[in-house]
């Protein structure tokens, strides 16, 4: 690592003082000497000089500055840290010196170059002195978008203390390909290629030599050993008006060279790659001479995906690193480019192809879908070559595999949280509207017994109703906008409870077997969700046992097991974290699932059942409550042939019992009948109708307001309610700044809060004492036996 351990050192402003006194001590006591003769008094004097002198000494060395001290640097634990960073680590001072910096910092940029003066572009320079310049002044700073070698590079500059700034290069794992191409030309390939008569650079976008191998050192610079790199290309070379090129040292009078420029990163701040030939050959041998066959060696040496195509439009070579991102079979390769993609694509890279083969200049990038993964585009850059015999277009293309990978993960979370945020907001609007439903049946079934005419079709309206509920459950459910009533339980209380259910569910064709492990850690959850949880799993599996066989037979087994941190350690796996979990696992001896179809299995209203018997929210709703519970599921294929889902769930650390935000449900008080004041704040004109007809047909005084402002309005000119019941969500005012103020006047009012969406997503919205939550949609009965546990508590 760069850099020296500050000293401590004397300043000139304690020395000069120091010399001054002892200088004129000596010299006065000499004068007394000379002058009066009296030796005694002279040496006094002296004495009494240096005495002063050490005074000032111990003065000084109590009272100054903590900036008169050099402090002293650890730069081996620096050294230390900095390299054990996957960033580009450097530290300059507030002279702006580079003081220290990590390896990674070496390679990224082929030295020491100080920043922000770094061989990046004249814009990426100065964005990163503005860095500077803000980092100085508030502490801190970053730049989000610096380019460095055609990669997109974040800065982060800190200041430490008063005298250094630290350096941090996010993101140059990008450019692994340029230090690892760098790293080659430098060693034994580079060797490999100069004894094909190869002679390989690697080009900073400044024009600067980053790496070259010892041939072309020898041609260039004389020495094979001499030092490249910082030298500028452009002047080792010279050129006549006819194109031809030469190395500047050997003159014109030596043997013409051919330039061949190989794109392996995108973007024009990109290094460049460049082969250098020598003319004479080719022109000798014509096509299929020497020279082509040291381009097609080093193709098949270099990482990036290359290919030559001829005139003709056929592949003339391609290295493994194309084969691999291309997915091309060693036994059988394509004869053509457009060979490789799919059939909507063959057409625009057969004519990209055919226009760089007739002389195009310049390259050019090309998105196509490859045949065996046409989800997932790909990039190909297209480039003409000039001399290369048959060769006459250079084709390159980058494995985009783990690339491609977290993109398609980032875009399904995208994806995903849109589709949870649209049902989030369709489920709240629909749970009005359900509310305003079954609270009409059900003051309507007041009006009517079971032997009415109208008492089927009330009950009709309202279990379609309840249905319509359940459907909004679940999409709350798979944008993990439910509410939640978690508890401390064991996994196996909860098969128990579901055991009887599921039985009935498989019919007798199915043989269910529960096996529970030991040491089973406690988890908090809600009990009510886990079973939906197992039952929809479980239906999921008798379908597909159903499918594989349809005249019955088959077995779901449900298994709980611990799992330790040292098993998720010896997992290995990049979602699950380390810790104790209690997982359920639930598998089948069905169809499996197939692997085209695995990724998409928690996508909302996916599903490969017929139309009309199924709503595709399954899966996704398992999905959501085990992530709103904070575990994690896997879904895979056994050996066997079936699907097995796993279920992780953290252990919950103290078992105690879980807090309810609202009263346990019980059985129906024999009477709800209650008296009071209750002031009833909802935007929705039907919800509040339903709320004022139902609390007053149970003896309550209702007095209603349609937002936050009109109840503010309101209380201010009547006694102190006995209940505040209001929605959460409202314009110009929502329910918790209303409750607030309310409070203001009525510290102890309690608050009784509605809404259609989860608690969980309100909680930091609605965190007051003394508040319950009723979620939407609910029953009349609900209604009042939430107020009376509130108003009249047994």
């Amino acid at each position: 690592m760069a850099g020296l351990p500050a000293v401590e050192i004397p300043k000139p402003s304690l020395l000069l003082p120091l010399a001054v006194a002892v200088f004129t001590g000596i010299a006065t006591g000499g004068l007394i000497l000379l002058t009066i003769g009296d030796r005694t008094i002279a040496i006094g004097f002296v004495a009494a000089a240096l005495l002063a002198t050490g005074v000032l000494v111990g003065v000084a060395r109590l009272f100054r500055s903590p900036l008169h001290v050099e402090r002293h640097t650890d730069w081996a634990i620096a050294h230390a840290l900095a390299s054990a960073s996957d960033d580009a680590l450097a530290v300059t001072d507030r002279s702006g010196r580079l003081v220290c910096a990590n390896p990674r910092y070496e390679a990224l940029f082929g030295g020491w170059p100080t920043p922000p003066s770094l061989p990046i572009g004249e814009a990426g320079a100065q964005a990163l002195g503005a860095c500077a310049r803000a980092a100085w002044r508030d502490g801190e700073a970053r730049c989000d978008d610096v380019h460095i070698f055609g990669a997109r590079v974040a800065v982060r500059v800190a200041r430490v203390g008063d005298d250094s700034l630290v350096w941090r290069f996010i993101g140059v794992n990008a450019l692994d390909l340029a230090v690892q191409i760098q790293g080659l030309i430098a060693g034994p390939t580079g060797d490999r290629l100069g004894g094909a008569g190869v002679m390989v650079v690697l080009v900073a976008p400044d024009g600067q030599v980053r790496s070259a191998n010892r041939v072309f050192r020898q041609r260039a610079l004389g020495d094979a050993d001499a030092v490249a790199e910082g030298l500028d290309f452009a002047q080792l070379l010279s050129t006549d008006v006819r194109g031809q090129i030469w190395f500047e040292r050997e003159g014109r009078e030596a043997t013409p060279l051919r330039l061949l420029q190989i794109p392996f990163l995108e973007g024009e701040d990109a290094p460049l790659l460049v082969a250098l030939l020598d003319e004479e050959p080719l022109a000798m041998g014509g096509a299929g001479g020497s020279s082509s066959t040291d381009v097609r060696s080093l193709i098949a040496l270099l990482p990036t995906g290359l290919a030559l195509v001829d005139r003709d439009g056929r592949f003339v070579t391609m290295n493994e690193a194309f084969m691999r991102s291309a997915r091309v079979q060693g036994g059988t390769p394509p004869l053509y480019p457009g060979d490789l993609v799919i059939r909507e694509d063959k057409a625009a890279l057969a004519d990209a192809v055919r226009r760089f083969a007739g002389g195009a200049p310049k390259s050019l990038e090309i998105t196509v879908r490859l045949k065996d993964t046409a989800e997932d585009p790909v990039a190909i850059t297209i480039a003409g070559a000039r001399g290369l015999g048959d060769a006459a277009v250079l084709l390159s293309l980058r494995d985009m595999g783990e690339e491609g990978k977290l993109k398609r993960q980032v875009a399904q979370a995208t994806k995903m949280q849109a589709v949870g945020q649209l049902a989030g907001g369709v489920a709240h609007d629909f749970n009005n509207i359900l509310t305003a439903i079954i609270g009409h049946c059900d003051l309507m079934l007041m009006r009517h017994s079971p032997g009415d005419s109208d008492y089927d079709d009330i009950q009709q309206i309202r279990a379609n109703s309840n249905r319509a509920a359940s459907l909004t459950r679940q999409l709350l459910a798979f944008s993990r906008q439910q509410t939640l009533r978690p508890q401390v339980l064991q996994l196996p209380d909860i098969i128990s409870e579901v055991s009887n259910l599921l039985k009935r569910l498989l019919g007798e064709t199915v043989t269910l077997d529960v096996k529970h492990g030991r040491n089973l850690g406690p988890v908090r959850a809600d009990p009510g969700q886990l079973e939906q949880v197992v039952v929809n799993l479980a239906v999921n599996a008798r379908d597909s046992m159903l499918s594989k066989n349809p005249s019955g037979g088959g077995s779901l087994t449900i298994e709980t097991l611990s799992v330790s941190s040292a098993d998720v350690r010896r997992m290995d796996d990049d979602v699950l974290p380390v810790g104790d979990y209690t997982a359920l696992r639930i598998s089948d001896t069905g169809t499996g699932i197939p692997p085209e179809i695995l990724p998409k299995i928690w996508e909302p209203f996916f599903t490969t059942k017929e139309v009309g018997k199924g709503t595709g929210l399954g899966l996704s709703t398992v999905y959501g409550i085990i992530k709103q519970s904070g575990g994690y599921i896997f879904a895979e294929n056994t050996p066997l042939g079936g699907a097995q889902f796993t279920i992780y769930l953290p252990v919950h650390a103290t078992p105690e019992a879980a807090v309810a935000k609202l009263p346990v449900v019980k059985e129906r008080p024999a009477d709800l009948w209650g008296s009071g004041t209750i002031l009833v704040v909802e935007d929705e004109d039907m919800v509040r109708a339903i709320a004022e007809r139902a609390l007053t047909r149970q003896g309550y005084t209702v007095v209603t307001a349609e937002n936050g402002e009109v109840a503010l309005e309101t209380i201010a000119s009547m006694e102190k309610p006995d209940l505040l019941l209001s929605d959460v969500v409202m314009p110009v005012m929502d329910g918790p700044s209303m409750a607030r103020k309310v409070r203001e006047r009525w510290p102890d009012l309690p608050i009784l809060f509605m809404s259609g969406y989860a608690e969980e997503q309100l909680r930091r919205s609605i965190d007051l004492d003394n508040v319950a939550f009723l979620p939407k949609p609910f029953s009349v009965q609900q209604l009042a036996e939430a107020v009376r546990d509130i108003v009249a508590p047994e």
